[in-house]
């Protein structure tokens, strides 16, 4: 049988350059060695986002995303977190009850929030716990992270530990697989127009489906170092879109001219991105296909993860 992987992305914002090639690239090379669980984060965006029109506006997007990109529902389960919500949010109070206030004081979100003086809610703080409740409940033997996002495994391997520790020490093998981060040192972390990570909170993104207009504006506001032989920030983005043997000679013949670089650089990303956004315009202008693909998928994880609850309560002794 082929492993387990697991997978979402939490849907808080327009799809973006680092989306793709952080994460859903990998999900659709992947599809065809993996029996794939990917999903959309919707409770883990609550933490930010609290208008119910905007979540639902993003949680078709995300998924309009993911189909267009190619994740094929034929070969992967698609669904929406909130589905299996019951389940997910009872296995994670199971967790809260293992689970020390110190040790989730490690968690590198709820640190960064400290320092920058934001009060956390109980809902970031627990974060951890619910990612964990998503990766362990499907039995999921890899999970594809960023090499910034290999706690969240952590935390899950953890966590499995301790409670297989607890309550299920007379099975073998434990009632929860201890999953591995899947870490592509090729794709690393995909660098936004500021140099720093590709991230909405930085608000330094490429839009993956913005039009024509929007993604040059963006390409044009690369920092660029002129004290380099490049500009390594567009270098840095543009290696995504095309093999570095073709980039070597484009930069070395145009030298200093940061705007014919820029310029192609842009003309290379509405190139690559053309047929996945007349995708995503079909499936936006066709809602109802979205729809039937999600309810498809929680249907699906549903019927898998009542069983697998089932057995985690009787461990337990809840019944």
């Amino acid at each position: 049988m082929k492993k387990v992987l697991l997978s979402g992305i939490q849907p808080t914002g327009d799809m973006h350059v680092g989306n793709y090639f952080g994460a859903i690239k990998q999900f659709v090379d992947m599809q065809n060695d993996y029996d794939a669980h990917v999903f959309i984060a919707d409770l883990h965006a609550l933490t930010t986002v609290q208008n119910s029109e905007t979540l639902k506006k993003h949680i078709f997007n995300v998924t309009a995303t993911y189909l267009a990109c190619g994740l094929d529902p034929a070969k992967v389960t698609l669904f929406q977190q909130s589905a299996i919500g019951g389940e997910l949010c009872e296995l994670t109070w199971m967790f809260n009850c293992i689970t020390t206030v110190a040790y989730l004081e490690r968690a590198v979100a709820y640190k960064d929030a400290n320092q920058k003086a934001k009060e956390p809610t109980v809902g970031l703080f627990d974060y951890p716990m619910l990612m964990s409740a998503d990766i362990l409940m499907q039995d999921a033997d890899v999970v594809p992270v960023g090499s910034d996002q290999k706690q969240h495994v952590e935390f899950a391997r953890d966590t499995a530990e301790k409670f297989n520790r607890i309550w299920a020490s007379n099975s073998s093998n434990g009632v929860f697989k201890l999953p591995e981060p899947l870490i592509l040192e090729s794709t690393g972390i995909v660098p936004g127009i500021d140099g720093r990570k590709m991230s909405k909170s930085y608000d330094n993104t490429i839009p993956l489906f913005g039009t024509d207009e929007e993604i040059t504006k963006a390409v044009m506001s690369i920092v660029t170092d002129s004290s380099g032989e490049r500009p390594e920030n567009v270098y840095a983005i543009h290696k995504l879109f095309r093999p570095e043997s073709e980039l070597e000679n484009l930069y070395s013949e145009n030298k200093g001219k940061y705007k014919i670089l820029k310029d192609t650089l842009t003309e290379d990303i509405k190139s690559f991105v053309a047929p996945m956004r007349e995708k995503y315009n079909y499936y936006q202008q066709n809602p109802e296909i979205v729809a039937k693909i999600l309810e498809e998928g929680g249907q699906k994880i549903k019927t898998r993860t009542q069983s697998k609850m089932l057995e985690i309560k009787k461990l337990v002794g809840l019944i």
